[in-house]
């Protein structure tokens, strides 16, 4: 049976017994969150900024989308803690065990959002229609969802998918090929529009439109390898984003590394003296100094996007 990426992503991720009401996402690959506690610290810290800039509302809100194991949603409870948070970790799987009961556990995010909103790593698995440019226009990737075999099916004739290409993934020659990020940017929006007042963080593998990528990247993920991305359900199903679009030019979008470093981190290797003034001292130093360089290392996670909205 041949279907669009979109439809096969769908239901191997999200439909019945699909990767993501069955795993949990840190058994198949790494994001920030399980490289160290410090990324929670510093979200926790950019909540305190918004706090601030709200003027410490009477309740505040911190909504992580996509929200795994919880991981993220527990590190910002327990480093701001305090009676006016209200904590919201949205998810389509079941709520993990031993989750703190503050935590509110829910498939959609809040309707009224007063705080921070942030998207690690969740744009990245909305799911996509394909195209490859032919010499009679754009043609939709079909595949097959149980091999990943792949054929051009029909000509690309949605208005709104043509007027996303034009403006943010042209294709100037037969061959190359486009992933059509207007679902992405709708789901964006569908969080913009939730936030009375606060920041939208979103956080993703991404590229702009000066480097997208000429044959697109779909990836499979399972048990921490890359893999050939077959849509049958067994494993993470991933494209990069391309945030400028869902950006519309508003906004802040920088990289994770900038972001980080502006909330904090350096990566500084504590001075040598420390180790002999204090030994055990200077080993946590070096531990957290070393956990930092990750986070903001541009190679890896620190060459994420970073895309920050204010309402």
């Amino acid at each position: 049976m041949w279907v669009s990426w979109r439809e096969a992503t769908h239901r191997a991720l999200y439909g019945d017994g699909g990767f993501y009401l069955k795993e949990r996402p840190s058994a198949h690959f790494r994001t920030s969150v399980h490289a160290s506690p410090i990324f929670a610290e510093a979200v926790a810290r950019l909540l305190d900024r918004v706090d601030a800039r709200l003027g410490r509302p009477a309740r505040l809100d911190f909504v992580d989308m996509g929200a795994g194991d919880g991981r993220l949603a527990a590190g910002v409870l327990a480093a701001f803690g305090g009676d006016r948070l209200r904590v919201t970790a949205v998810e389509v799987a079941s709520r993990p065990p031993g989750l703190p009961a503050e935590i509110e556990w829910a498939e959609e995010a809040p309707g009224e959002i007063t705080g921070l909103v942030v998207a690690n790593e969740w744009l990245d698995n909305v799911p996509l229609d394909v195209v490859e440019q032919t010499h009679e226009g754009p043609r939709v990737v079909l595949v097959d969802p149980e091999t990943g075999t792949e054929r051009l099916g029909p000509l690309l004739t949605e208005p709104a998918d043509l007027a996303w290409l034009a403006a943010w993934w042209p294709l100037p020659r037969v061959g190359l090929r486009a992933e059509i990020g207007r679902p992405r940017d709708e789901a964006w929006q569908s969080l913009l529009v939730r936030l009375s007042r606060g920041v939208c963080v979103a956080v993703d593998y991404a590229h702009t439109l000066a480097d997208r990528p000429d044959l697109g990247t779909l990836t499979g993920y399972r048990d921490g390898h890359a893999v050939a991305p077959i849509p049958d359900g067994t494993c993470d199903i991933t494209a990069h984003v391309a945030l400028d679009a869902c950006a519309r030019g508003e906004g802040r979008l920088t990289t994770q590394r900038e972001a980080l470093r502006d909330l904090g981190l350096t990566g500084a290797r504590p001075p040598l003296a420390l180790a002999s003034e204090d030994p055990r001292g200077y080993l946590r130093a070096l531990a957290r100094a070393s956990a930092e360089a990750e986070l903001i290392d541009p190679r890896g996670l620190g060459g994420f996007g970073w895309l920050e909205q204010v309402r």
